[in-house]
């Protein structure tokens, strides 16, 4: 069901403490990239314990309209700038201690600009070089040939070049997805064209994995299927034009190369061994790690539930498919971060599971099991491609509800994480 925006009255009211927090927390969440159901759900229970059971929220893509009773006047809060992973988690861990009660408004508001102005812990450069073990251990995946491994390497370090260039140059961002299509697809087609490789397509795909918008559909997908319609199919449109620009750059590299689109089937030289997934899984987890600034302290935890997660899907996509074994990944991720929460000192459930998450879904890692983006083989492997999102965002709905089961009475007291 389409959601509308509440009108916005009485605009010169003098403004509550306690809506100017709810709105900077939910601006902060968005700029998060966490789903614009999951922020609702978050600061209407944050209302409620703050005193406010009648808060009403609504919440967009590009900002969020705050009331703290149905009479009073709306208030609209923009999103800002995006937040790194680490701040994501801080901010959740703040809304935790204000749920209960650890924290009041004014000492929330200090801390959450303390969080806001919290340098990286390591440059951004850095950061972007995760992207390239995130190449190479999907690579293993995919295409696990010394050859293809090495391709993934190199248009790794183009993409990490593309990824600095957009950053200092921000008119220069639309253009990444075409571009960053185009020259590692050049590169590795220009290879396949001198014989020095085969199964260009998915070390293609290895290399792009860390830019691909599968987080983006899969997420756009749960919106709509919570009600948040307006924001899921921005989400997906959003997600389908990037994928678009992504198979154009793609195309055409084929022809500059002189490829023709057969040299894009979907074909795997090699199938891996569990010992070269496990590396592949290894050297891609620090990947990730590395590019999104994750929280020393739940390191640890995140590879835990990665682990399960990916073991999950490995398996049951094996038997039967990608789109099962995205939803069974999603579960088990959803199950392991709740279990490793409930524990004393466990991060918090969003903490563990959004990593994992972007292991699973789609698009991202999800193409693990399959080559999801194929050009020229007809509509086969767009079904595949949209079962298995489909079979993620499932999965993802599930797992939201598998993390509000209540902590049972007999785990010990969690301390601050």
């Amino acid at each position: 069901m389409s959601r509308k925006s509440p009108p916005v009255r009485d605009s010169a009211a003098p403004p509550d403490p306690l809506r100017r927090l709810l709105l900077d927390l939910g601006e902060a969440l968005l700029g998060g990239g966490l789903p614009v159901h999951e922020v609702e759900e978050e600061l209407r229970g944050l209302g409620r314990a703050m005193g406010a059971p009648e808060v009403r929220v609504a919440a967009l893509t590009n900002g969020l309209f705050v009331a703290l009773t149905a009479d009073e006047g709306t208030r609209f809060q923009p999103v800002g700038a995006a937040l790194r992973f680490e701040q994501t988690a801080d901010v959740l861990h703040l809304v935790h201690r204000l749920r209960a009660g650890e924290l009041d408004g004014p000492r929330a508001l200090a801390e959450l600009d303390r969080i806001r102005r919290a340098p990286a812990r390591w440059p951004g450069w850095v950061a972007d070089l995760g992207a390239l073990p995130v190449g190479v251990g999907v690579c293993l995946f995919l295409q696990p040939v010394a050859a293809n491994v090495l391709a993934a390497g190199l248009g790794s370090l183009i993409v990490v070049g593309l990824t600095v260039l957009a950053r200092r140059l921000p008119s220069l961002r639309p253009l990444l997805p075409v571009t960053a299509g185009f020259l590692v697809a050049l590169l590795v087609l220009s290879l396949a064209r001198a014989s020095l490789l085969d199964g260009s397509l998915r070390t293609i795909v290895a290399t792009l994995a860390i830019l691909l918008p599968g987080g983006l559909l899969v997420t756009g997908l749960s919106e709509i299927a919570a009600g948040a319609a307006s924001a899921g199919t921005a989400r997906l449109v959003s997600g389908a034009v990037q994928l678009a620009l992504f198979l154009a750059g793609v195309a055409a590299a084929a022809t500059a190369a002189g490829m023709p689109a057969a040299a894009l089937a979907n074909v795997q030289v090699a199938k891996p061994g569990w010992w070269v997934i496990g590396l592949g899984l290894a050297v891609a987890v620090a990947g990730v790690v590395v590019n999104v600034h994750a929280p020393p302290a739940a390191i640890p935890w995140i590879v835990v539930v990665i682990a399960v997660s990916v073991t999950v899907q490995v398996v049951v996509g094996s038997a039967h498919g990608a789109a099962i074994g995205g939803l069974a990944g999603a579960v088990s991720a959803a199950v392991a971060a709740t279990l490793v929460h409930w524990l004393p000192g466990g991060p918090l459930w969003q903490v563990l599971y959004l990593p994992a998450f972007w292991i699973v879904v789609p698009g991202s890692f999800g193409l693990l099991n399959t080559a999801q983006i194929e050009v020229g083989n007809g509509a086969q492997s767009v079904l595949a491609a949209v079962s298995a999102v489909f079979g993620v965002s499932i999965g993802t709905l599930i797992g939201a509800v598998v993390s509000r089961i209540p902590r049972p009475s007999f785990a010990f007291a969690r301390p601050r994480a």
